[in-house]
């Protein structure tokens, strides 16, 4: 399984960006294995509209199938949702630390968005 989670940062230990859309960078995770690869969202970040379905699409391309983030808009939830990515909002502390909150099962999916679009 691949997860994607927003990031401060370009590492493993980065802050959670509670922003999905315009979140500096997203890490796509093996949670089995560790492996990471980092995705430099700043394209969107200073997108007028559109910045979280273009980050849904990119995080579609890369196989991940959950998301882990603070936040997320209607308008990418449904573009995550037509992908059959699966959505779990309330993301925070570190990239290491949302994965294993994820994994224990301390971080239910989530059926709607959480926040108003354009956030």
């Amino acid at each position: 399984m691949k997860l994607a989670v927003t990031s401060q940062g370009k590492e493993l230990d980065s802050q959670v960006d509670p922003r999905f859309g315009r979140a500096a960078y997203i890490l796509i995770v093996d949670p089995e294995t560790w492996n990471f690869e980092t995705l430099d969202n700043k394209e969107n970040v200073n997108a007028l509209q559109g910045a979280g379905i273009q980050a849904a699409s990119n995080i579609s391309s890369k196989g991940a199938e959950v998301l882990l983030t603070g936040f997320c808009g209607p308008n990418a939830f449904k573009t995550l949702n037509a992908a059959g990515i699966k959505v779990a909002n309330g993301a925070s502390g570190t990239v290491r630390e949302a994965v294993m909150a994820f994994m224990d099962g301390e971080m239910p999916l989530s059926d709607s968005p959480n926040v108003e679009g354009h956030w």
